[in-house]
């Protein structure tokens, strides 16, 4: 029997979010200098969604084995 989507793990069903708060866009504009604090917080310029591309898994153990045999290599000398 398999699983119901709303029993799966957490991990899992975390999406990139497409909408930030209005305290995040306040944030993110001071950031680059656009925020103005005599602006009111109603109708705020939208902010790009930087979305952040996940790397398999087989990418992250290749990197970490790599990363080992530097630190191995380095401990030789």
């Amino acid at each position: 029997m398999s699983i119901d989507k709303s029993l799966k793990l957490k991990g899992k069903l975390v999406r990139p979010r497409n909408v930030f708060t209005r305290k995040e866009r306040i944030q993110i504009l001071r950031q680059e200098g656009r925020w103005n604090p005599a602006e009111s917080v109603y109708g705020i310029p939208k902010v790009k969604v930087v979305k952040l591309k996940q790397k398999s898994k087989s990418e992250q153990k290749a990197k970490e084995k790599a990363e080992e045999a530097l630190a191995a290599g380095k401990a030789k000398k």
